[in-house]
């Protein structure tokens, strides 16, 4: 891992009607759009949709690393995560984040440990870790 700290470049461009073009160099543009909720048209990524994504992605990325610092063996980790967009007091903004994390592992796993490092991550997410929303997980081990 390079020393920190990181340095994340993205571009943004759109008219003044239409769909955003975002960019970040070596990587494939994506476009996004307002969500439904702000009168958007519903069939593209919105900003929202990015951040709470970032949350499940992050969140997955994290326990990997940590299940490999703790040498515990998984098979697949499935994570969805929802936000709640609010207002608090005058400012809208995110105040709930909510993760469901269902991990599966092979027999003789001990899934107390798996059940631990999956709340560590959750501790340790870097874009939980960003935002101000009260963040919860709900955690499953399964043994396959």
């Amino acid at each position: 891992m390079e020393a920190f700290p990181h340095e994340y470049k993205v571009a943004a461009s759109a008219a003044s009607e239409g769909e955003i073009t975002l960019t970040a160099d070596g990587l494939t543009a994506i476009t996004s759009a307002p969500p439904v909720q702000f009168d958007g048209p519903g069939d593209r990524w919105s900003p929202e949709d990015l951040l709470v994504a970032s949350v499940a992605d992050c969140f997955i990325l994290t326990f990997r690393a940590i299940a490999k610092h703790s040498k515990l063996e998984w098979t697949s980790l499935e994570c969805d995560a929802s936000g709640t967009l609010d207002k608090d007091g005058r400012t809208t903004c995110f105040t709930a984040i909510a993760i469901t994390a269902k991990l599966v592992v092979p027999e003789g796993t001990d899934t107390e440990k798996a059940h631990k490092l999956l709340e560590k991550s959750e501790q340790n997410c870097l874009v939980t870790n960003s935002l101000k929303s009260e963040v919860t997980l709900s955690a499953e081990v399964t043994v396959e």
